[in-house]
């Protein structure tokens, strides 16, 4: 159990960040009664948010980091898809960061964070569901399973750790066959030998629209959203000033919520951020001439393919880069020309083509928290993959920190001082 000291609950809150993390923050409070203003340079839940593939997994509870992963990345790095890539201009932050994430990927290791995801991703359909009570746009979210398919058929195997974890935790698990996977998603390649359906799972129609829908959720419930690049943070006469282009703005209290953008503003706090931008890319086809009936991940290139309101979106890849650099263009060739392998029929003409920046640290875990010695600080930011699945759960912990509530739950994994311990001593990976 963790329990904060009883705040002052009309003293008001100021989220940086109005992604899908600070929105389902501000909800969380407002639903406590607590005074909300929301800082973004742009539109609620336009920016990375937007760019996901949609899903709602309670079951991505698996981190990136696996046994044997070394043996892979090489694969990864060339092989189908080319789903890894890495700018040179991060060579040199990358050698300590994966260093970090290979020692991730000892069992013991494995089994841990994957506790800790399930907390956050375990309860992600209800919370969505409650967020979205009294919008009118419940529709949003529908019930999917989420389909890994694998051009080696003997690829599909439960016996795998990641499997073997969803399963020990109660998740409901298909393997199936070429015949089977051609019922449940017809439109797919007949490349495709096998696949692990993992059921009970939802996904988003539209991440763009569902972060306007519940900006307005918000606003209705009296958050204040204010458009402004923010630049810096200073303690000040028991609250904070708050820097952005031309003007200075004062919060009493304040959750960093800016992915990717966070560390900057944090560099001041002594705490160790290793975190890196891991950039995804999306394709989408407005007229794709296909419904694909689930999520549906090319196992092979990494990627997810699912049908949304403005048509089939294919979205992945890991593009480590720095924060400000261009979008790589060959990655729209690179995703249409797999789309095409992965579904028949698909109708590739005039796909949009869209980039974001993942924020991403070596165990996968946000950062998530208060800071000790800064009173009135707290963070929420570094979910890297499962941004939209651990959103709600991440929003609602925040909002019981600041509001003194019990929690139930073990957090320590989240601290933002985790990475200021020595690191463990390297083992083989």
């Amino acid at each position: 159990m963790h329990r904060m000291p009883p705040p002052d609950t009309d003293a008001p809150v100021t989220i940086l960040g109005a992604g899908i993390v600070g929105l389902c923050t501000a909800l969380s409070l407002l639903e406590r009664g607590v005074p909300v203003q929301i800082i973004d340079r742009g539109e609620p839940g336009q920016e990375t948010s937007m760019g996901n593939a949609g899903v709602v997994s309670p079951w991505s509870i698996v981190p990136q980091s696996l046994p044997g992963i070394w043996r892979k990345i090489p694969g990864q790095l060339f092989g189908h898809g080319r789903p890894i890539s890495i700018h040179p201009k991060v060579v040199a932050r990358m050698i300590p960061w994966g260093a970090r994430f290979l020692r991730q990927g000892r069992e013991a290791d494995v089994r841990r964070v994957s506790d800790a995801m399930s907390q956050m991703c375990g309860p992600s359909i209800e919370l969505y569901r409650r967020h979205l009570q009294g919008t009118g746009h419940d529709g949003l979210l529908r019930d999917s399973s989420y389909v890994h398919a694998f051009r080696d058929g003997s690829r599909a195997n439960l016996t795998d750790l990641g499997y073997r974890i969803r399963l020990e935790k109660g998740a409901e698990i298909e393997l199936v066959g070429r015949d089977r996977l051609a019922e449940i998603e017809p439109e797919l390649s007949d490349d495709f030998e096998a696949a692990v359906v993992i059921k009970g799972q939802a996904r988003v129609r539209s991440p763009g629209r569902l972060g306007r829908v519940l900006a307005e959720k918000a606003r209705r419930l009296g958050a204040n959203f204010k458009q402004a690049d923010v630049t810096g943070l200073q303690r000040k006469d028991g609250g904070w000033a708050i820097r952005s282009a031309g003007e200075s703005l004062e919060a009493h209290r304040l959750v960093v919520c800016l992915g990717a953008w966070s560390p900057g503003l944090l560099e001041w706090t002594k705490l160790n951020i290793p975190l890196m931008v891991e950039r995804g890319y999306h394709v989408e086809f407005s007229d794709p001439g296909i419904e694909i009936n689930n999520s549906v991940m090319d196992v092979d290139a990494k990627v997810v393919a699912s049908s949304m309101e403005g048509g089939v979106r294919v979205a992945g890849q890991a593009e480590f880069a720095p924060i400000d650099a261009p979008p790589d263009g060959r990655r729209k060739d690179r995703l249409v020309k797999i789309a095409k392998a992965a579904f028949r029929d698909l109708q590739t003409d005039r796909p949009s083509f869209w980039m974001g920046r993942r924020p991403s640290f070596p165990d996968g875990l946000p950062m998530l928290g208060d800071v000790p010695d800064h009173q009135g600080l707290f963070l929420n930011f570094g979910h890297a993959h499962y941004g939209l699945m651990m959103a709600p759960k991440s929003g609602d912990l925040i909002a019981q920190l600041i509001c003194g509530e019990q929690i139930a739950c073990k957090i320590d994994d989240f601290s933002p001082c985790r990475f200021c311990r020595m690191p463990a001593k390297p083992d083989a990976a």
